[in-house]
């Protein structure tokens, strides 16, 4: 489990002070919850994060156990390195946006033709509670060839859950290589 720190100072020259020594600053929200100003061990959080097996992951800080959704990150322009990240506390029974990945199953008949899958959305943005949030949209693309894509009308449907993307979007495609 990531366990975290409480920020007293919030001002420059603290955030400055907990990034040279290594943290990531991170803000902690929910709906009807006070909000928590956070530092995590950048590395741990980055391991955490990666190695998670649902969109949600336990996390401990000042004493308490939450279940935590990335919603949003900033990070350097130069470098890449993350600066920022916020967090949302992922409640039960609440309704809410999350963002799940799209996996692509399969090979597409268009490789065979000299195309290329291009997956124009890694991660569809959804209402749904956490309890009814599917881990991935998993999309079979054996049937695709060249020029063919999948648009957010044509995914199943998962029941408690809605898609927020406009129908007409793309999620994948196969496109022509050059």
């Amino acid at each position: 489990m990531l366990e975290g720190i409480v920020r007293e100072s919030i001002g420059k020259a603290a955030t400055k002070a907990y990034r040279r020594d290594g943290y990531l600053i991170a803000n902690i929200y929910g709906k009807g919850l006070e909000n928590v100003h956070a530092a995590f061990k950048m590395n741990d959080f980055i391991r955490t994060v990666r190695n998670k097996e649902t969109v949600a992951f336990a996390v401990k800080v000042d004493g308490k156990e939450m279940n935590l959704v990335v919603q949003g990150y900033e990070s350097h322009p130069v470098s890449g390195n993350l600066l920022h990240v916020d967090l949302m506390v992922a409640q039960p029974g609440v309704v809410t946006h999350y963002h799940v990945p799209v996996k692509a199953v399969g090979t597409p008949v268009g490789l065979k033709n000299k195309g290329m899958l291009f997956v124009a959305k890694k991660r569809l943005r959804v209402k749904a509670a956490i309890e009814n949030l599917p881990t991935s949209i998993t999309i079979d693309v054996a049937p695709l060839d060249l020029g063919d894509s999948v648009l957010v009308r044509d995914l199943p449907r998962v029941e408690n859950v809605t898609f927020t993307d406009s129908d007409r979007v793309s999620v994948l495609s196969i496109i022509k290589a050059k």
